[in-house]
């Protein structure tokens, strides 16, 4: 069975930077398990899914528009040291999660420079191609209840 919309995928991932640092993978871990053609994973990697079947291995580059999109400078802010309300001292990569107006955001602490701290909202690899390199572990067709409800 190929992977199409409303199908149910299962793969294994890595994905790395343009310098071929890796960035995050699902190896050692469970799978990455996804309904097909509901945009819940980045654009150019469900394009390059789309046919694929159990047991296929293969490589992508996804240039930033089809990946995490494009950097937001407004994402980056300095900010007074003591809103920071972790335990311990604030250090550069420690994450945080701050309150927006749209809700929940991860950022990460980017610099800590006497009483400011530098956070980043924005995903590591926004504005950057990324490569991927996916084995597609299964492919079934989705349940009714999950293609009402999402994956559980």
């Amino acid at each position: 069975m190929e992977i199409a919309n409303r199908r149910v995928g299962t793969i294994h991932f890595t994905l790395k930077d343009e310098d071929g640092r890796q960035i995050a993978s699902t190896r050692g871990r469970e799978p990455l398990v996804y309904i097909h053609g509901t945009g819940s994973i980045v654009r150019g990697l469900e394009e390059a899914l789309e046919g694929r079947s159990a047991g296929d291995r293969f490589e992508v580059t996804v240039p930033p528009e089809a990946g995490f999109g494009p950097r937001h400078p407004e994402l980056v802010q300095t900010l007074p040291r003591d809103v920071y309300t972790g335990t311990g001292q604030p250090e550069a990569g420690g994450r945080l999660e701050a309150q927006t107006a749209r809700g929940p955001l991860e950022v990460v602490i980017t610099a800590v420079e006497g009483d400011t701290i530098t956070v980043d909202g924005n995903n590591p690899l926004a504005g950057r191609p990324f490569v991927a390199e996916v084995e597609v572990m299964d492919v079934r067709l989705a349940s009714p209840e999950e293609l009402q409800f999402g994956l559980g």
